[in-house]
């Protein structure tokens, strides 16, 4: 008998496809794009369902669109500090009950580590997860932890981002920056796949949150 595969569309997007072109490896005969296929509509935030967008827009640069987006998620709280003290203290006044709270940060952030932020500390998935606030492993404590990739498809009620160096925004190009750590400094990223792993690994920590986040973003060191 004869099969067919079918592609979502979602596919051609090229923030999904990590810079491979797919219709090249498309067969006319046997393979198929189709809408119906298309996750199209986000449920992962009771408070945003625009987040996910919003957050989209931001990223790509696309500063109107993200402020009218801004406009369908007032219930949504997004705050920025540069002390990673009050970034615990809002995530630990602003939980109630079980609402659970936590640390992110790129797999790429090698330099918070001046702020006690170690990345190379590997969380424990069930633990940091599913233990309470008496159990230093769990995200309640905030001192660990969790990358993009301990948390994709995961979420928390209330998140602390951690922003590091790796990317940055270049207000003279008006474009992202992309870096990883190396030896003794930052280098440049200059492949096109490693960037686009590395903006979308942001993409993911920018969305674990349910009901609010505080962004922290280190002030930095000239000499560092």
């Amino acid at each position: 008998s004869n099969w067919k595969i079918f592609y979502p569309k979602e596919l051609l997007n090229k923030n999904y496809n990590i810079g491979a072109e797919i219709k090249l490896s498309l067969d006319n005969e046997w393979d198929e794009i189709t809408n119906n296929l298309h996750l199209a509509h986000s449920i992962r935030s009771f408070r945003a369902s625009n987040l996910s967008n919003f957050f989209n827009a931001v990223i790509e640069g696309k500063n109107d669109e993200a402020l009218q987006l801004k406009n369908n998620i007032n219930s949504y709280e997004i705050v920025i500090t540069r002390n990673i003290k009050l970034a615990r203290k809002w995530l630990k006044n602003k939980a109630r009950g079980t609402e659970r709270y936590g640390l992110v940060a790129s797999s790429g952030a090698q330099r918070l580590k001046p702020e006690g932020i170690f990345i190379k500390e590997k969380i424990q998935p069930d633990k940091w997860f599913l233990n309470d606030k008496n159990d230093i492993r769990s995200s309640y404590y905030l001192e660990q932890v969790a990358t993009e990739f301990d948390v994709q498809g995961l979420e928390l009620d209330w998140v602390g981002v951690c922003w590091d160096a790796d990317l940055r925004f270049d207000l003279d190009s008006n474009n992202w920056v992309y870096k990883k750590f190396s030896g003794t400094r930052w280098r440049d990223v200059k492949q096109e796949v490693t960037r686009r792993y590395l903006i979308n690994a942001y993409r993911v920590l920018l969305t674990r949150a349910r009901q609010g986040m505080v962004l922290f973003i280190p002030e930095g060191d000239n000499r560092d």
